[in-house]
């Protein structure tokens, strides 16, 4: 059985999936220097990572926390979606960025309802999961 290698060729437009990676890296040191700063001021200690007794405090480190858990998601998605299209990639995970930020900013309120305003985040991530999708496809030769 012989099998054929696909070769896959980085499109210039590429460098703009690397600046949304990029990008997507100060968003997370924002969010935890958020958490950083609300928990010196409340002098809340480590190793603790949840307060029993303060709200506001728990809404900011659940909004660091969601981005933490699909983060490494959606650095898969862009990075691979983006050898398929790297525009629509990279606008995918801009979208997704600014989601994230307004997800933290209406749980930064102190009210978790207000998270969902961020929601539109998701249409980013829907983009590069059909980036992804159609890069799969391609090399296995469907398309």
């Amino acid at each position: 059985m012989c099998s054929r290698m696909a070769v896959i060729e980085v499109p210039r437009q590429y460098g703009y999936c690397v600046l949304v990676a990029t990008g997507s890296s100060f968003m997370l040191l924002w969010k935890a220097m958020k958490v950083g700063h609300l928990r010196r001021r409340l002098n809340f200690k480590y190793p603790a990572v949840y307060s029993p007794d303060n709200n506001l405090f728990n809404c900011y480190q659940r909004a660091h926390q969601s981005t933490l858990e699909t983060y490494p998601t959606f650095l898969m998605l862009l990075l691979l979606g983006g050898l398929h299209n790297p525009v629509v990639s990279a606008v995918g995970g801009a979208i997704w960025c600014a989601g994230r930020v307004i997800f933290a900013l209406g749980y930064y309120t102190g009210d978790p309802r207000k998270r969902t305003r961020g929601n539109f985040g998701f249409c980013g991530l829907i983009a590069m999961l059909y980036c992804t999708g159609r890069l799969a496809t391609g090399l296995l030769g469907w398309f």
